[in-house]
């Protein structure tokens, strides 16, 4: 595949996988607060999580796009050998899989309840644009230039594409997770009540 295919259709992952999770704010309130037996998060604590991981590491990316455009004046983009690239490797396609690995979460991305959702979701949609105008600053493979390191699953260095991809795929991965707070919140005995 080349390069320009990968950048269109990372493009499109992003979109996409940003429209479905922007869909989440548009369930009924009693659904977006239900808490799973299990304990785990409710989708707007998901929701908020999935704002605050892309926010932080939105700062890492946009500094590693800083450094490869910087590094692109001093290297030529032409000799990187991109017939070769790929976003793809097995480690950081487990990110979008919910039970793959154990997941440690720093505490600055735990959610908190403190933000309003039209304001969570607002920041969602402005981080989807800034990510878009990344890949419009590196159209040519300048992204590559950059690595930084990211522990999750091991994955270690990154370029700024890469980081994206992981993006996409952890948004994924929360999708499925609020696909299954959904599944357990229509087998409760509140969601017949709320049809009434």
């Amino acid at each position: 595949m080349s390069f320009d295919h990968i950048l269109i259709n990372l493009k499109r992952e992003l979109i996409r996988t940003f429209a479905v999770t922007d869909e989440w704010f548009d369930r009924e309130h009693p659904l977006r607060c239900f808490k799973p037996s299990s304990g785990g998060w409710s989708i707007n604590e998901v929701l908020e999580h999935v704002m605050l991981t892309n926010h932080y590491l939105l700062i890492l990316i946009e500094k590693g796009a800083d450094k490869a455009l910087r590094a692109s004046t001093t290297t030529s983009v032409s000799g990187l050998q991109l017939e070769n690239y790929s976003l793809v490797n097995p480690a950081i396609l487990e990110i979008a899989q919910p039970d793959a690995f154990t997941w440690e979460r720093p505490e600055h991305h735990q959610p908190t309840g403190q933000k309003p959702m039209q304001e969570v979701r607002r920041e969602l949609r402005d981080q989807l644009e800034q990510y878009l105008y990344i890949l419009d600053l590196l159209p040519n493979g300048e992204g590559i230039l950059h690595k930084t390191t990211m522990s999750v699953n091991n994955l270690g260095k990154l370029d700024v594409y890469q980081y994206l991809y992981f993006l996409a795929l952890h948004a994924q991965r929360h999708i499925q997770q609020m696909n299954k707070v959904e599944q357990e919140f229509n087998m409760s005995p509140v969601a017949p009540l709320l049809s009434l």
